[in-house]
């Protein structure tokens, strides 16, 4: 979990030194989500004047979110946004780049401005008789209609909110490398990380000081705010 209280001249928001910690485990969502709320309760989670729940889109963080902290504000990770944009975009031109990249460009400047209607009714509208592109550009239009409220980028921005989740996906990998993966884990435990964190996604929470109390909080570390969180873990395929 980490604060942030500040942003640049340029109003991007900057993570609070010294501020992070990270909570994980192999369990349910459930038990996670009650591990993060214990931790953010701990460090303070009733001080901050705003709240937010950073996530990847998965159903399972919506739920925790709601369960947990209903009234923090809620972002979809704008980077793995543009990640699955591009996926699709391979899918419907994989050997012609500069069609791919003209498609890429119009659909990723209306999902960076949070127009997100208008890229999931063009999914939608897009014919193709290849099942795997069809499930996809079908899938992709349900994620951007599920979460299109908390893709509402520029109103967040304005806000000096993060908008992706980099810190935190760096703090999952610091403690699955550190830990988790080291030698004389179980083998089972080893076999479901693999050579990376399958199974594990992050979310966070972010938080401002109230009004006029930025002072106080100087040279603290303040609570609540940012979470690396793993998920529920999944078996591994044969």
């Amino acid at each position: 979990m980490f604060t942030q209280t500040k942003w640049d001249e340029e109003g991007y928001p900057i993570r609070d030194p010294d501020s992070t910690t990270c909570v994980g485990a192999i369990e349910t969502a459930g038990e996670f989500g009650k591990r993060l709320y214990v931790e953010a309760w701990k460090r303070g989670w009733e001080r901050p004047e705003t709240k937010v729940v950073l996530g990847d889109g998965a159903e399972w963080i919506r739920n925790l979110a709601g369960r947990h902290s209903p009234g923090a504000i809620r972002i979809s990770d704008l980077y793995r946004a543009r990640q699955r944009l591009w996926e699709v975009a391979r899918k419907l031109h994989p050997n012609d780049e500069a069609r791919r990249k003209r498609w890429i460009m119009v659909r990723q400047n209306r999902l960076d401005k949070g127009r997100i209607e208008k890229p999931a009714l063009a999914l939608r509208s897009i014919q193709t008789t290849n099942p795997e592109v069809a499930e996809k550009l079908r899938t992709l239009a349900e994620y951007f209609e599920r979460n299109a409220e908390r893709m509402r980028y520029p109103k967040f921005r304005s806000q000096h909110l993060f908008v992706g989740l980099g810190a935190i996906e760096t703090g999952c990998k610091t403690v699955i490398g550190s830990r988790l993966k080291q030698s004389g884990i179980l083998p089972t435990v080893r076999k479901l990380l693999g050579g990376a964190p399958a199974g594990l996604i992050c979310t966070s929470y972010v938080a401002h000081p109230p009004p006029g109390k930025a002072q106080e909080w100087k040279g603290v570390r303040p609570a609540s705010c940012v979470g690396s969180a793993p998920g529920r873990v999944r078996r591994p395929s044969k």
